[in-house]
Parts: structure tokens; C-alpha cells; sequence
């Protein structure tokens, strides 16, 4: 398992690299359209449709949403607005589950919270292009959470002893995700004393890096409670020793669009 997990980031980091650092455009665009295509075939079997038929129809159906938003980036903002009132309401769900899940049993509330979850997530990466720093705005994120996970893995398995949702993971702790907050905090800390950010910048950026942190939990918490809910493991084999594309972005199609939500309120870009 281990060996498959090394080749499979072995091949597959210089690609994601690339494609989200070295692109711009319509490229950009595109490329980060088809891993959400790719995350919403694997939706569609958490949603219970097992037929490949089926899955290739509403991953096309993401694709065509995604061309229009592209077509339309006028719906950006609304888009941005939706996706905090999911994720509010994804919070929600997770803390009441499982009887939160009679509010989506049904297969078309399951597809729709599909399109919830994946178009914000590309909505905000596109976004992120078109503003000042650019690129720099999307390793921000990335190593906002990536921190919190490592954080989260090393402060659990030392401290870890009260379960953070055990009906959804039995595995995270509060103090797991304790130790990985203040992982991320603190590396927003050094950042901005090391760019001399005002003492008003630095605090607000502490206070958004801490939503940013909290709701990427809860990103990973949903797509946990809807893995439990049908039986699975992964979200799917595409990725040898990894699970799916769903299991390494659930996190960050939570954190993406709340990030980019913060820093259009704070006027960082125009949409």
C-alpha cells in the first residue's frame, strides 16, 4: 500500500503542479475542470447510482455547468454566496448526523449537493487567477489545510482523546483538530510578520485563516458522512493507494470558495 501510494504522488504531484501553477486561462479553467468532472463521477455513486451510464451523465452535466459559469462569470458572486450557505448548512448536517439524513436521503437532494460542493470549489480556483497574486492565492490555501492536516495527524495521535464527530469519523479528535488550527495560524503568524503586515492585516488574516481551517474540517467531515451513508470506503480506485479524487480535495472544495468569499469581502478582487 505504501509503495502505490509513493508512485501514485510520484506521477501524479509534477501534474497538479503544473496545472495549477503554470496555466492561466481558458487552460487553467479546463484543467481544473476535469478533476471536478472526475470528483463528480465519483459523486454520483455516493449519490447510489452504480451504473456507468449514469455516473458519465452527471459528470457531463458538471462539465456543462462549469462551461457556463465560465461563459457567465457574471454568476461568480452568487456562486461565492451559495457556497457559504452550504457549507453553514453542511456544518449543520454534520453535527446532527445521522438523523440529519433524512433531509437528504433522496437521490436528487444527494446530486444536487454534488453540484454544491464541486462548482464553488472550481468557481473559486478560477477566480483566484484573475486576482492580484494570483497563484500565490492558491498555495495559500492549499497550505492552510495541508498544515491543518498534518497538524490535525501528529497532535491526534499524541493528544488525541475526545472523538470530534464520531458518528461521521471515529478517528478525529478535538484535539487533533486543535493541534492542526494552530498549525495553520501559526504559519499565517510568520507570514505576516515576515511581509510586515499591519497589526490590523494580521489579525483578520488570523481570524480568516481560522474559518478557512474550521470549514475545510467540515469539508472533509461531509464527504465523510456520505461515504458512511453508502457503504463505502473511498470515493473511488482512481488513484492507486490514495482512494479517489473526492478523498484528496474534500477538504479544499470546502476551503476554496470560503477563502475566496473572505477575500472578495475584503475587496482583494473584483467579480
Amino acid at each position: 500500500m505504501l509503495k502505490q501510494r509513493v508512485i501514485t504522488a510520484l506521477v501524479l504531484l509534477p501534474i497538479a503542479l503544473g496545472g495549477f501553477f503554470l496555466l492561466d486561462g481558458a487552460a487553467f479553467a479546463a484543467f481544473i475542470g476535469f478533476v471536478v468532472c472526475l470528483g463528480g463521477w465519483e459523486w454520483a455513486r455516493l449519490a447510489g447510482f452504480e451504473a456507468q451510464s449514469q455516473r458519465v451523465a452527471y459528470a457531463a452535466l458538471v462539465g456543462g455547468l462549469l462551461l457556463a459559469l465560465y461563459w457567465l462569470p457574471v454568476l461568480a458572486p452568487l456562486v461565492l454566496v451559495v457556497a457559504v450557505v452550504w457549507w453553514v448548512l453542511a456544518t449543520l448536517a454534520v453535527i446532527g448526523y445521522p438523523e440529519s439524513g433524512r433531509y437528504w436521503a433522496g437521490a436528487p437532494a444527494k446530486l444536487l449537493i454534488g453540484l454544491l460542493i464541486l462548482l464553488p470549489a472550481w468557481q473559486g480556483l478560477v477566480l483566484f487567477k484573475q486576482w492580484p497574486l494570483a497563484n500565490y492565492l492558491i498555495l495559500a490555501v492549499m497550505v492552510l489545510v495541508w498544515a491543518a492536516d498534518i497538524g490535525a495527524y501528529f497532535s491526534g495521535k499524541t493528544f488525541g482523546r475526545r472523538k470530534l464527530a464520531p458518528q461521521v469519523s471515529p478517528g478525529k479528535s478535538w484535539e487533533g483538530l486543535i493541534g492542526g488550527l494552530l498549525t495553520s495560524l501559526l504559519i499565517t503568524v510568520v507570514v505576516g510578520i515576515v511581509r510586515d503586515w499591519s497589526m490590523t492585516s494580521l489579525l483578520l488574516a488570523v481570524l480568516g485563516a481560522a474559518v478557512v481551517v474550521l470549514i475545510s474540517v467540515v469539508g472533509d467531515l461531509t464527504e465523510s458522512m456520505f461515504k458512511r451513508q453508502s457503504g463505502v470506503k473511498d470515493s473511488s480506485n482512481l488513484l492507486p493507494g490514495h482512494g479517489g479524487v473526492l478523498d484528496r480535495i474534500d477538504s479544499l472544495t470546502a476551503a476554496i470558495p470560503v477563502f475566496a468569499a473572505l477575500l472578495w469581502l475584503a475587496g482583494w478582487g473584483a467579480l
